[in-house]
C-alpha cells in the first residue's frame, strides 16, 4: 500500500503525478468510502489527522539560555562575589541575567503560537463517505483512503486526488501564494509538476471558492503540505546573524577573562605567597573584566528600537530582530502585497488591434454587475474601473463550467436582447463569426484569428491576467442555453493585474542604495512575476524556475544565489532552500511573506517579516509585523537597527580596549609593586561606576556614516580594536604607576585612590573618542550621554573626599596630583584618538 507519510523527496513523483487508478488501488479506496473497522485501524496506525510535534518546554527554553557563555560568565562572577561579601554587586548583576534571560525565554513560545495557528486553519468536522453514508467527521478522524465530499465554503482537511469535480476553484493563496482562486478538475498530470501546477488535487488549508467536488484523501497530519509547514515551524530555528555574533563574543570575553584572571591569581600567590589576597584580587578581576551591563545596555537599546518602529506601525516581537535588520544585506520577499497590491484591478479594455475599447469594458460591466455565481476579484475589478449601465434587466445566466470556459448573462432593455459572454479566449473565439475593431464588425477569417491570438499572446507576456468579450443580439424565447452563445461578434480583451505599489520601485532603490539587496520569492508564474519585476526597478537577468532549483545541488545552489534575484514558481521547501543558501554565501537574510507557505522560510531567516493581514501561520512566526504592506517601512526598520547596532558595538568597543587594558594593567602591576594597585572593593566600585556611566549608550546619536551601510558582528574586528586601542591604555596606566611610585613616592593608599581615578577617568571619558570614527570635536554626543559620563568623572575625583572614603580605603588627593592625573587623562585621550585613526585608516572598507 502506499505510504501516506511519504514525502515529495522521495524519488517517485508526487502524488497528483500518478496514475488516479493506481492510487486508488494502493489505498485501497471504493466508491462507498472506507469500512468503519478499517478506517479505525488506519487511525491507529497513521495517527490523527492533525499537525502536532514534539514541542520544547519552559524548563529546555532556560536551560538553552543559561548555556550561553556570556551568561555563565556572569553567572560565577555573581556567585564568587555573593561568596565573598560583596552582596550589592551579586544582585546587580543577578537581576541584569534574570532580566536578559526573561526577555529571550519570553521567545521561545512563538513556535507553539505557529503551531496551533494552523490548527486554526482547518473545521471541525468535515464530510467523508464511510460504509456508503456521508457522514460528519471531527477533522481528526480522517485517514488515508478516506473519500471527501467538498462544496463551495468547504475548508479542505486532508491532500487530496480530486475524483469527481464540477466547475471547483479554490483559494490556495496561502499555500502557493498564487493571487487568484486556481481552478481544479480531475485528469492525468505528465512530469514534475510541483504544488502550485497540481490541478487534480486539493490540499489541507486550503478552501474551495465554487464548485462540488469529491476527494480521495493521500496525505494526513505531518505528511499534508501544511503539515510540513508545521514541522518546519516547530524545529528550533537556526542562530540568527545577532546570536552568532553574541556567542562569538561571549566566547571572546571567556576566553580573555579566564587567560587574564588565571595568570594573575598565580602570580600574585606565587609572589607574595598569599593566596586567599591573589584569590580576592582574581575575583575582582574577573567581575572588573566581565561585561555584565552588555545585556542591558543591549536590551535597552533594542528597546528603544522598538518604540521608535512602533511609531511607524511595526509591531517588534523578538527585540534581537531590530538589531539583525540593521546587519541585512538580502531582503527576500513574496511578490503579492509586497511588490504589488495583493488585489486585482482592470489595466485595460482594448479591441482586437489592442487599441482602447470602451465598447469592450463597457459589455464586460454588464456582465460582471449581473453575474450572480460566485463573485470573484476579477469582477470586482471590472465594476470598480467602470459602473454598469443603468436600465438593462436580467433575463438569464449561463454559468462558469470548465468545458465551457465562459460565463453569460441574457439582458434586455427597451425590447432589445443582448447575450454578453466573457472568459478564456479559447472558450469564447471558436463562437464568434464577426469581430469589431473600432466601432465597425468584419469577418472572422484566419487572418483576423491570428491577429486576436496575437494580441492575446501579448497582452500575456506583459504579466497581465487575459479575458475575452463578446455578444450577440438574441431572439426572445423563455430560456437560453449554451447553444445560444453561437454567432458571437468578439468585442476585444479585459486585461487585468495586480497593481504594483506606489512606494515599491523607490523603496527598492532606497534599499539597494544602504547597501541591501532584494529578492523574490514567489508562488505565481514567471510571466507575471517577470512584469512585475521590471514595473518596479528589480534586474531581471535571469528567473529560476522551482523545477529548475530542484535540478541544483545545495553546493551550487550557494553560487547561484548571489547572481540571481527573482526566483518563480517556488514551494515552502525551495524557499528555504534560497534561505539557506543565502546565509551558508555570508549574507544576513531578511524575509518577508504572509502566507502559510512562507511559515517555514520566516523562520529560517535572520529577520522574519509578516503583515497584520497575513496567516495566523505567518505572523505568529515572524519576529516582526508590519500593520500594512509595503517595503518602505522596512527600510525605516533597517536604518534603526543599525543604529542600535551602532550604539550596542560601542559598548563592546569601550570594553574591549579601555576596560581590557585596565584590568591588564592592574595584573601587571600587581607582579611590579610591593602591594595591589587597587583594592578588590575598589576594583568592584570602579567597574560599577563605568557601568553606570554608559547607561545612557542606547540613546547616543549615530553618526551617518554608521547607518549607511549593512554592519553585522565582526569578532577578528574587536580583536583587532583591542589590539590597536587597548595598549593605549596600558602605556598610559604603567606611566601614571611610574609618577605616582617614582616621582610622589606614593604609598599603597595614595598609590590606589590615584588610579582608582585616574582609571576611572580614562574608561568613561574615552567613550567620546571611540563612540565615532570620526572626529570627536564634530561628532555630538547625546545630552543624556554626555551627563551621564560627567557626573561619573566628578563622583571620581570627589569620592576620596568624602566621609566614606575611609571605607573605600580612599585617601583625598593632594592637588599636584590632581593636576598630572588631568594631564595624564588629556593625554591619553589624545593618543586613543590618534590610535583610532590609525586602526580606521588600516581598514579603507570600513
Amino acid at each position: 500500500m502506499l505510504d501516506p507519510m511519504q514525502t515529495d523527496r522521495a524519488p517517485e513523483p508526487p502524488f497528483w503525478s500518478r496514475p488516479l487508478a493506481g492510487l486508488v488501488s494502493e489505498l485501497g479506496a471504493g466508491p462507498e468510502g472506507l469500512a468503519g473497522k478499517e478506517a479505525r485501524q488506519r487511525l491507529a496506525r497513521y495517527g490523527p489527522n492533525r499537525t502536532v510535534v514534539h514541542e520544547a518546554g519552559l524548563g529546555q527554553a532556560l536551560l538553552g539560555q543559561l548555556a550561553n557563555p556570556l551568561v555563565l560568565t556572569l553567572l560565577a562572577a555573581a556567585a564568587l562575589s555573593a561568596g565573598f561579601g560583596e552582596g550589592t554587586n551579586a544582585i546587580v548583576i543577578s537581576a541584569i541575567i534574570a532580566l536578559s534571560v526573561a526577555l529571550n525565554v519570553a521567545q521561545s513560545f512563538r513556535s507553539r503560537q505557529a503551531v496551533a495557528a494552523l490548527h486554526r486553519q482547518g473545521a471541525t468536522t468535515t464530510c467523508v463517505l464511510r460504509d456508503g453514508q456521508r457522514v460528519a467527521l471531527p477533522l481528526d478522524e480522517i485517514v488515508p483512503g478516506d473519500v471527501l465530499e467538498l462544496a463551495a465554503g468547504d475548508l479542505v482537511p486532508a491532500d487530496a486526488r480530486l475524483l469527481e469535480a464540477r466547475d471547483v476553484f479554490v483559494d490556495q493563496a496561502a499555500l502557493t501564494g498564487e493571487s487568484l482562486p486556481a481552478e481544479k478538475q480531475v485528469g492525468e498530470l505528465l512530469g514534475p509538476l510541483g504544488l502550485d501546477q497540481a490541478g487534480n488535487s486539493v490540499f489541507a488549508g486550503t478552501s474551495l471558492v465554487s464548485g462540488l467536488a469529491r476527494a480521495l484523501v493521500v496525505r494526513t497530519g505531518a505528511a499534508t503540505a501544511i503539515g510540513a509547514v508545521a514541522v518546519g515551524l516547530a524545529r528550533k530555528p537556526p542562530p540568527t546573524e545577532f546570536e552568532r555574533g553574541m556567542a562569538a563574543f561571549s566566547s571572546l570575553i571567556l576566553r580573555a577573562t579566564l587567560g587574564l584572571v588565571v595568570f594573575a591569581f598565580l602570580v600574585v600567590a606565587l609572589v607574595r605567597h598569599q593566596p586567599l589576597e591573589a584569590f580576592m584580587f582574581a575575583i575582582a578581576l574577573a567581575v572588573g573584566l566581565t561585561p555584565e551591563f552588555l545585556p542591558l545596555i543591549v536590551a535597552v537599546t533594542l528597546g528603544r528600537g522598538a518604540m521608535a518602529m512602533a511609531r511607524h506601525g511595526v509591531i517588534v516581537k523578538q527585540l534581537q530582530a531590530i538589531e539583525n535588520f540593521g546587519s541585512i544585506d538580502v531582503l527576500c520577499s513574496d511578490k503579492t502585497g509586497t511588490l504589488t497590491e495583493g488585489r486585482m484591478a482592470l489595466d485595460r479594455a482594448v479591441d482586437a488591434h489592442g487599441e482602447p475599447s470602451p465598447l469592450t469594458l463597457a459589455a464586460a460591466s454588464l456582465n460582471a454587475a449581473h453575474e450572480t455565481g460566485i463573485k470573484s476579484a476579477i469582477d470586482e475589478a471590472i465594476q470598480a474601473a467602470h459602473a454598469a449601465e443603468p436600465g438593462w434587466t436580467k433575463l438569464d445566466e449561463l454559468p462558469f463550467d470548465f468545458h465551457r470556459r465562459r460565463v453569460s448573462v441574457v439582458l434586455e432593455r427597451a425590447g432589445a436582447r443582448q447575450l454578453i459572454t466573457k472568459g478564456a479566449l479559447e472558450g469564447i473565439l471558436p463562437e464568434c463569426t464577426r469581430y469589431l475593431a473600432g466601432e465597425a464588425a468584419h469577418p472572422l477569417d484566419a487572418a483576423a484569428r491570428t491577429l486576436l491570438e496575437a494580441t492575446h499572446t501579448r497582452l500575456g507576456a506583459e504579466g497581465l491576467r487575459v479575458l475575452a468579450v463578446a455578444r450577440r443580439d438574441v431572439p426572445t424565447q423563455a430560456v437560453y442555453g449554451p447553444d445560444d452563445e453561437a454567432g458571437l461578434t468578439f468585442l476585444g480583451f479585459l486585461a487585468l493585474i495586480d497593481p504594483p505599489r506606489v512606494d515599491a520601485a523607490a523603496a527598492i532603490k532606497a534599499l539597494a542604495a544602504d547597501g541591501v539587496r532584494t529578492v523574490i520569492l514567489t508562488g505565481d508564474n514567471e510571466g507575471v512575476t517577470g512584469c512585475v519585476c521590471r514595473s518596479v526597478g528589480l534586474p531581471l537577468d535571469r528567473i529560476m524556475l522551482g523545477t529548475e532549483l530542484d535540478q541544483v545541488r545545495d553546493e551550487a545552489l550557494v553560487a547561484l544565489v548571489t547572481r540571481i534575484d527573482v526566483f518563480a514558481r517556488v514551494s515552502p521547501e525551495q524557499k528555504v532552500r534560497v534561505v539557506h543558501a543565502l546565509k551558508q554565501a555570508h549574507h544576513v537574510v531578511g524575509f518577508m511573506g504572509d502566507g502559510i507557505n512562507d511559515g517555514p522560510a520566516l523562520r529560517a531567516a535572520d529577520v522574519g517579516i509578516s503583515v497584520e493581514s497575513g496567516a495566523d501561520v505567518a505572523k505568529a512566526a515572524a519576529a516582526i509585523i508590519l500593520a500594512r504592506p509595503g517595503l518602505e517601512v522596512l527600510h525605516r526598520g533597517v536604518l534603526e537597527g543599525r543604529r542600535s547596532f551602532a550604539n550596542v558595538t560601542k559598548y563592546v568597543l569601550m570594553g574591549t580596549s579601555s576596560n581590557f587594558g585596565n584590568m591588564f594593567s592592574m595584573a601587571g602591576a600587581a607582579v611590579l609593586l610591593p602591594f595591589l594597585p587597587m583594592l578588590p572593593t575598589q576594583i568592584l566600585l570602579n567597574n560599577l561606576l563605568y557601568d553606570m556611566s554608559q547607561l545612557a549608550i542606547p540613546g547616543d546619536q549615530v553618526d551617518a556614516v554608521d547607518a549607511a551601510r549593512p554592519r553585522r558582528w565582526d569578532i577578528a574586528f574587536v580583536q583587532r580594536f583591542m589590539l590597536h586601542v587597548g595598549p593605549v591604555s596600558s602605556v598610559f596606566d604603567f606611566l601614571t604607576f611610574g609618577w605616582l611610585y617614582f616621582g610622589f613616592h606614593a604609598g599603597a593608599a595614595l598609590f590606589q585612590t590615584a588610579w582608582f581615578v585616574e582609571s576611572l577617568l580614562t574608561q568613561t571619558l574615552v567613550i567620546f573618542v571611540i563612540r565615532t570614527k570620526g572626529r570627536p570635536w564634530a561628532s555630538r554626543p547625546s545630552a543624556a550621554l554626555a551627563a551621564n559620563v560627567l557626573v561619573v568623572c566628578a563622583v571620581a575625583v570627589a569620592l576620596p573626599y568624602t566621609h566614606v572614603a575611609g571605607w573605600l580605603g580612599l585617601v583625598p588627593l593632594p592637588a599636584p596630583v590632581l593636576g598630572a592625573i588631568a594631564l595624564t587623562v588629556a593625554g591619553y585621550l589624545l593618543a586613543t584618538e590618534w590610535a583610532k585613526r590609525r586602526f580606521y585608516a588600516s581598514l579603507p572598507g570600513r
